[in-house]
This record gives C-alpha cells, sequence and structure tokens, in this order.
C-alpha cells in the first residue's frame, strides 16, 4: 500500500475498533465509502451475484462485508476477542442519531493518483458509512467506554521508538462529560513524569487561563495530538515536534476521546493541535488564532500555545489569547463579567 495512505486506514480502522468496543456488529457502508476502500492498496473488492460486494481489512479480526442491502457486517465479538472492560452496548443503551447530529467533517478525496496524500484527522472518514448514524451512549455506557479506551491506550506499542523511550502514556485528564475541551501538541518531560498533560510551566499558565474563563481542571477535559513524548535521542534537555507520522498514528485515539467526550467547544493550542486535529497543512498560527473552524460538527478555536505567552510577555499578546476565549465562552453561553471582558487591558483588575 502507498504510504500516503496509511492515515486514512489507521483512521478507519480506529473507528471500527471504536464501533466494535461498543459492542456494535453491524454498519452501513455508502456508495462512496466503497469507492474510498478501493483505493486502499490492501483493501479487496471483487463482485458476486446481483451486485454483491465483499472488502477485507487484513490483519483485522473483524472484516467489513457490504451485501445488496448497503449493510455492512463485522463478525460478533467470542467473549475472548472483547476488550477487557468493554461494555457490552445492549440495545437499549443505544440510539442512532441523523448524519447531521452525528456532526462529521468535510469529505475526502476516494481515490489519489500515486503520491497523493488523503486527508488527515477529521477529513479521513466522512461519508465512509452509509446514513453515518452514530451510537449515543448513555452516561454510565459512555464512562465505561471511557475507561477501556483509556487502558488500550496505555499499553499502546504502535510506536516503538516512543515506547522505548517514555515513562507514561499521558492519556489526558478531566471529565468526559467536559463541554469545553483543550487540544495540545505532545507530552514534554514533566507531562511524561507524572503522566498528566499540561503540568509544566505552560500547563500551569493553561491551568490560570482556565480558572479565569470560570473553570477547573477537572469540570474541562485536556489531552494531546501524541500521547508519548517525543524522543529527543542524543539529546539531554528539550522537546520536539512530533512527525506526521506520529500524529497520524496517535490520532485516532484522540478521535475516539473527542467523539465519546462531545465537547461543544475546541481549543487548538498552537499550530500543532491545528495540524494534527484538523489535518491543515502546517501553517503559521498568527493566520488562524481566533477564526473558528470545525472538527467533525464541533466549534474549533484555535489560539497560541501557553509555552508563546512564556516567551513573549508582552499584554498585547496575552490579550489576544484572552479575546479567544472570550469568544469560547460566548459559545458555549456563559455569562462574562466586566472584569473578565478588561483582562491585559489598561482598565483590566487582573493582568496575570
Amino acid at each position: 500500500m502507498h504510504s500516503g495512505w496509511r492515515p486514512l486506514l489507521d483512521a478507519l480502522i480506529g473507528e471500527l475498533e471504536y464501533r466494535r468496543s461498543l459492542g456494535v456488529r453491524f454498519v452501513a457502508i455508502s456508495a462512496d465509502g466503497l469507492a474510498a476502500l478501493k483505493g486502499l492498496g490492501r483493501m479487496t473488492t471483487s463482485n458476486s451475484g446481483a451486485g454483491r460486494r465483499h472488502a477485507s481489512v487484513p490483519k483485522r479480526p473483524a472484516g467489513i462485508t457490504a451485501p445488496e442491502t448497503g449493510q455492512a457486517e463485522r463478525p460478533p465479538l467470542a467473549p475472548r476477542d472483547r476488550p477487557s472492560g468493554a461494555p457490552a452496548a445492549p440495545a437499549d443503551r443505544i440510539q442512532q442519531v441523523p448524519a447531521s447530529d452525528a456532526a462529521r467533517g468535510a469529505g475526502a478525496p476516494a481515490d489519489g493518483p500515486p503520491g497523493s496524500t488523503p486527508a488527515t484527522g477529521a477529513a479521513a472518514l466522512p461519508g465512509l458509512f452509509a446514513g453515518d448514524s452514530r451510537p449515543v451512549l448513555d452516561r454510565q455506557a459512555r464512562l465505561d467506554a471511557f475507561e477501556e479506551l483509556r487502558r488500550r491506550v496505555l499499553q499502546c506499542t504502535r510506536c516503538p521508538h516512543l515506547v522505548a523511550s517514555r515513562k507514561n502514556v499521558v492519556f489526558g485528564v478531566g471529565t468526559p462529560e467536559a463541554e469545553l475541551v483543550f487540544v495540545g501538541e505532545a507530552p514534554g518531560v514533566e507531562e511524561d513524569e507524572q503522566g498528566e498533560p499540561f503540568v509544566g510551566p505552560a500547563g500551569q499558565l493553561l491551568t490560570r487561563i482556565i480558572h479565569a474563563m470560570g473553570f477547573t481542571r477537572d469540570q474541562v477535559y485536556i489531552a494531546n495530538i501524541l500521547k508519548c513524548r517525543p524522543d529527543t535521542p542524543g539529546r539531554t534537555s528539550g522537546n520536539r515536534k512530533p512527525t506526521p507520522t506520529e500524529m497520524a498514528t496517535c490520532f485516532p485515539y484522540l478521535r475516539e476521546q473527542l467523539l465519546l467526550i462531545r465537547p461543544k467547544v475546541i481549543v487548538a493550542l498552537g499550530a500543532t493541535a491545528v495540524e494534527g486535529l484538523l489535518g491543515k497543512p502546517p501553517v503559521g498560527i498568527t493566520r488562524l488564532r481566533g477564526q473558528w473552524q470545525e472538527w467533525e460538527g464541533i466549534p474549533v478555536m484555535p489560539t497560541y500555545h501557553p509555552a508563546y505567552l512564556l516567551r513573549n510577555q508582552s499584554l498585547a499578546e496575552k490579550r489576544k489569547v484572552w479575546e479567544d476565549m472570550l469568544k469560547v465562552l460566548e459559545r458555549l453561553g456563559r455569562p462574562i463579567t466586566d472584569r473578565q471582558r478588561n483582562y491585559f487591558t489598561r482598565t483590566g483588575n487582573d493582568r496575570g
């Protein structure tokens, strides 16, 4: 398979694993979805009878079958195959929502020429599943599914070089019922030590921003594009940006988190978070910050990473980030006090 298709296949596998963990046995594949699957080098498509189609994912316990009814079936999970602690997700705990409510993202090209790179992140899978409805779990089933995901992530070995250098997998922190999610780049040395995102100096600043918005850390959710600290061979300090391959490999985990949380707003902290979350090519964050974007129907506010504010202490730059947070509060329908509106202005009462 051409390496350019790897992110799409990873996203597909992540989606099927997510639905499988919920006990879902059937998914419907759209015509566009079948066309997209044909573009994957290891996928095989054949016709038999009156339009019967079969597609399989190699090296995976579950295949995809699309008979003429358009219904795609995966084999039922045997007890030994079901992930430990995964919810059974009985029918009375799942409801189907329309595609408009499922909030998928923009479509991706079905078949690209050799050497082309399909969209990553949000744009990788929309339109694949017919009707594109998504199971909505009740509160306890969602918490159970979130815990099962956490166990899977903590055991991940998809990036051997990161496994060899990491001390802890940094899953995320906060409530799975958050209406606001902050997404950063990758763990640093302090995060790797403690197994929690944003606990170093930049994390302390982010905590102050969260408090100024009227939240606490346990009322929001904080995660990263990458769950392991990027290795820095030959160096004793410092961090590096995750590679596109690392981000594409790890992104399905973040995607599952976001789909289970279903926040009202996502804040993308820095250019790398925007790149990994939205599948956009690297661009200057100054061109995107403060402008609403969208990930699978969820509003996304790009803003500067707190580490940038530690390097640039000007009130003008702090005010830019705070203006972005005011937009977030308005989108959430939260009341904004005069003191909050005046932060980092000459008349403001709080410039910290």
